[in-house]
């Protein structure tokens, strides 16, 4: 008697991803998982059961890195006879520690992660089963290789990664050491990965990065003729810059955004302090009148520009005189939004050995100061924006039955669920601020 086809087939192996950290990993991820064809594996959520799990991680601060091992920790309760890939950031800080983790059977620096579907599929996993150790972590310090990245979980954005790596070595920050010295591809090699994504359902790209105004400088090419490459880019209709130095932030670029019907209006532009004294401890390669400059270009070309500012509190030395410098300067400033970031102390950093730390409980203050201020700036800017006309993308979310999207310059409005409008985009009139940091819209035809 001849056998069914379908009782031959070998079943597909599950694995799923979690990340961590920042837009950089979340493009990362997205790459790597596609590394794992339909034939062989299917993509399943984290949460659920997986042959395969693997967690990309994050080490900017401490609470990043206990998350990842919670992460770790959940995958193994969940099914104890898979296995656990642990990636990225974390891992390149203190490999030792997460290959030691119960399940664990890979860990991956950042340049040999994009080697994890090659090892996975290679392996013969039935017999190595639980138990097996590898580790794939060289330095980062002597690459110069390049891997461009983008995002496909969600069809109607992409985080674009055009750069990666640091040469700042900012006295609080371990990311270069994490991710090595800045580099990039030229603006022909980027711009190939970007029409693979216009080639696909997306309408908005974000760029993201390590430092992306740095982009290009290796290639005698800079960030600002990616940009106008990028802007005669057929068949994507929005790009978003996503965060970048305010001293690579140059006038040449905030033009280019605000005569660009591509070049979306919302910057996200790290302060990290207000106090001249702690950018200077910092090791930061501006001033505040640099920043306060760059905020004043934006908004005399663009007044309804959406500007995010990164803000650290409690970094060693500062003091509560500096403290209110800060808030001062952000309170007088015209910025729409704070990122707001409590002082961690990571391992290798000089801020290590500086003098004067600052309590807890000081931290949680000024952090919760800046908060509140976060908050009243967002709905001034969101009050403003009532009765004006926008465009807006329309996100697949259905929360409580309303669906999200985006203005150009990253207002978020609702509207009722309706399938027929995802990943459009469709022309609103701003109508009302609501109590959930969105804001209700009435549609326009579009022309």
């Amino acid at each position: 008697m001849q056998i069914p086809y379908l009782c031959l087939m070998i079943p597909k192996k599950r694995i799923a991803f979690h990340t961590l950290g920042c837009k950089l990993n979340f493009s990362e991820t997205s790459t790597i998982s596609r590394q794992f064809g339909i034939d062989d594996f299917e993509v399943v959520d984290f949460d659920g059961q997986a042959d395969f799990y693997v967690v990309h991680t994050c080490s900017v601060t401490a609470i990043a890195e206990k998350k990842c091992k919670t992460a770790i920790k959940q995958a193994h309760r969940r099914n104890p006879d898979a296995q656990v890939a642990v990636i990225g950031c974390a891992v390149q800080a203190n490999s030792e520690m997460f290959s030691t983790m119960e399940g664990v059977s890979w860990v991956f620096g950042n340049n040999d992660k994009f080697r994890l579907g090659e090892v996975i599929k290679s392996q013969n996993v039935e017999i190595q089963g639980y138990g097996h150790h590898e580790s794939f972590v060289s330095d980062v310090n002597k690459t110069r290789e390049f891997m461009p990245s983008y995002s496909m979980g969600d069809r109607t954005r992409s985080f674009f990664k055009v750069q990666d790596g640091c040469d700042y070595f900012c006295t609080y920050c371990s990311i270069p050491f994490m991710r090595g010295r800045s580099r990039s591809e030229s603006v022909a090699n980027t711009m190939k990965v970007a029409r693979e994504i216009a080639y696909t359902e997306i309408k908005e790209i974000i760029l993201t990065g390590v430092n992306i105004g740095d982009f290009g400088r290796q290639n005698d090419e800079s960030f600002l003729d990616l940009l106008g490459q990028l802007a005669k880019l057929d068949r994507i209709e929005r790009i978003r810059i996503s965060s970048i130095e305010p001293e690579l932030l140059n006038d040449d670029i905030i033009k280019m955004v605000s005569v660009s019907e591509k070049l979306l209006p919302h910057f996200h532009i790290p302060l990290q302090s207000g106090s001249d004294k702690i950018l200077q401890l910092m090791k930061r390669k501006y001033l505040r009148e640099v920043f306060a400059n760059r905020v004043k270009r934006i908004k005399e070309l663009m007044p309804d520009a959406f500007i995010a500012a990164d803000v650290i509190v409690g970094f060693p030395g500062e003091t509560n005189e500096d403290f209110e410098d800060t808030y001062n300067f952000i309170k007088n400033l015209d910025v729409t939004n704070l990122h707001v970031f409590t002082y961690s102390e990571r391992p290798g950093t000089k801020a290590l050995q500086m003098e004067g730390k600052v309590d807890k409980r000081e931290k949680r203050r000024r952090s919760q100061l800046l908060h509140e201020l976060s908050e009243l700036k967002k709905k001034h800017f969101y009050l403003q924006q009532i009765g004006k006309i926008a465009d807006v993308l329309w996100e697949s979310d259905n929360i409580n039955g309303f669906m999200h999207g985006f203005t150009g310059n990253y207002v978020k409005v609702r509207t009722p669920f309706n399938a027929s409008l995802i990943n459009q985009i469709k022309h609103v009139k701003i109508t009302e601020v609501n109590n959930d940091d969105t804001c209700t819209v009435d549609f326009i035809p579009n022309s």
